[in-house]
């Protein structure tokens, strides 16, 4: 008799965990929208107006810092929230 799966290899568990991390993600992307329109919002009052190549940089490192943090945060409450970090503590 084998024991249930555990994690992401129960596929009910899996089917929420990713439904979980696409929500985080979502939100995430208005919050990095949201931030990015903010930043250039500012920079546009402060400098007057922005060159394209501006534009594209605060896109990039802004809105991509935002996503890349809610990718990870989202990666340790899926690992977390599935057992696999107690799957990788067991002997």
């Amino acid at each position: 008799m084998t024991p249930p799966p555990s994690g992401l290899d129960d596929p009910e568990k899996a089917a929420f965990a990713w439904a979980r991390f696409r929500r985080i993600m979502a939100w995430m992307t208005l919050a990095a929208a949201v931030a990015v329109g903010f930043s250039l919002a500012v920079l546009a009052q402060v400098y007057g107006t922005l060159n394209w190549v501006t534009i594209l940089g605060v896109i990039g490192g802004i809105g991509g810092m935002v996503m890349l943090t809610g990718a990870l945060m989202g990666l340790v409450f899926l690992s977390s929230g599935t057992g696999h970090d107690e799957d990788v503590d067991r002997r």
